[in-house]
């Protein structure tokens, strides 16, 4: 009986796979947030030397702090039932301290360092309890108790960093954000309870890659957004007009690598996992490098189209070439959680990125996102010659393939 207790909460085999529309309605938080993200990126365009390495680690930091609030909300409602009243309820305060997060997070580092912080531990500390409470006598309410307890372990770090000096916050957020994810890493382990294995979770496999998804479409979209405003931002030229083609077609590329056929079947392949948690915590951190690839990339499109035949800045390749050259290595890592092998085409695009990057630091922008669109095409190219040249490939996932009960209990 006791373990029947907060059963309730738990995913059914009925419930549908589908994202609800309340979770839609979450992610508008995290449009805003990316936005933010993002110009905080183009913000360092100019900037070089030590400037731009300590600014892309802020931005940086800002967005891993996001990412880990998105992943553990998917997680929340991968595993409960998203129809549940407590869970609608956990979802929306989460939107709103995300959406708090999103409106500091240009001065996350300066004055606003505080509503950010207490926002991000809102979530954080007390919403595991909240579930925790809600489960009752459930065995599973020891993971929640357990995400509480490790937060509460890095609070003192992010607090501290808030209202300290303004030196000491970079350090103190990056050591409590280095805590927040290795306690994930290791299952939130407590003395006497030992860790919450994530890989032996039972989850919504298709539900959480559909999340996965969907939050990739939501950067893209992004990308798509930063595209139209620097256009219409600027005098209309046709230099201008063809960087903004050039960008379009890039970000249309990117679509069609990332779904051409790992990232589609990704919904299938957790489907049919043995044990959807260790593959569904491969996805989340592939995904994160995927949605981060994508916003760099936006940031070099905007670079481009405001100034497409002007002097080359060897920084601004960190946008233009980095950002794609991110995306294929995740994509790599991608193919290969869903199909066990390498890429060749990813790997070869990978290559000629690498190969080009110093000879394109002597040309104008419009050259360099000109020569990765074009690199992005040979790699969609051989994509299509190699499904014509072979039968569609067979899911073999090397992550996920045993049963939770063939690795211990359930989580």
């Amino acid at each position: 009986m006791v373990a029947g207790r907060g059963a309730e909460l738990l995913r059914s085999a009925t419930t549908s796979g589908r994202a609800t529309f309340l979770e839609l309605f979450f992610d508008l938080a995290f449009v805003v947030a990316l936005t933010r993200v993002s110009q905080r990126f183009a913000d360092l365009g100019d900037d070089s030397g030590w400037t731009l390495v300590a600014g892309l680690g802020r931005t940086l930091l800002l967005f891993l702090a996001l990412w880990l609030i998105w992943s553990h909300t998917i997680w929340i409602t991968s595993r409960y039932e998203p129809e549940r009243s407590v869970i609608q309820a956990v979802v929306v305060g989460t939107m709103f301290a995300a959406l708090v997060m999103a409106v500091a997070l240009p001065r996350a580092l300066e004055e606003r360092a505080l509503p950010f912080t207490v926002a991000y531990l809102m979530v954080m500390v007390v919403r595991p309890l909240v579930v925790a409470v809600a489960l009752r006598g459930h065995p599973r309410r020891l993971v929640p108790f357990r995400l509480a307890a490790w937060a509460a372990v890095s609070a003192p770090l992010w607090l501290v960093g808030a209202l300290g000096p303004d030196w000491l916050r970079l350090p103190l957020w990056a050591a409590a954000l280095a805590v927040d994810y290795l306690a994930w890493a290791l299952g939130w382990p407590l003395p006497w309870l030992g860790a919450a294995a994530v890989g032996r979770w039972r989850i919504a496999g298709e539900h959480l890659a559909e999340r996965h998804q969907q939050m990739f479409l939501i950067a893209l979209g992004e990308s798509i957004a930063i595209i139209a405003v620097v256009f219409s931002g600027v005098n209309y030229s046709a230099e201008r007009a063809a960087a903004f083609t050039v960008a379009f077609a890039t970000s249309a590329l990117l679509w069609r690598i990332y779904f051409h056929r790992a990232g589609l079947l990704l919904t299938e392949a957790l489907g049919r996992a043995g044990m959807p948690g260790q593959l569904g915590t491969a996805s989340d951190r592939t995904h994160g490098l995927v949605v981060l690839s994508v916003l760099v990339t936006a940031v070099g499109y905007e670079l481009v189209i405001a100034h497409p035949y002007g002097p080359l800045r060897p920084t601004w390749l960190l946008f233009v070439v980095g950002g794609p050259v991110l995306f294929l290595a995740a994509r790599v890592w991608l193919d290969h959680q869903i199909f066990g092998r390498i890429s060749r085409s990813r790997m070869v695009g990978l290559a000629v990125l690498l190969l080009v990057t110093a000879a394109l630091a002597r040309w104008s922008p419009m050259v360099g996102l000109s020569v990765v669109a074009g690199v992005l095409a040979l790699v969609a190219l051989l994509d299509a010659v190699r499904n014509r040249q072979r039968p569609p490939e067979e899911l073999a996932s090397p992550i996920g393939r045993g049963t939770p009960g063939s690795h211990g209990p359930e989580a």
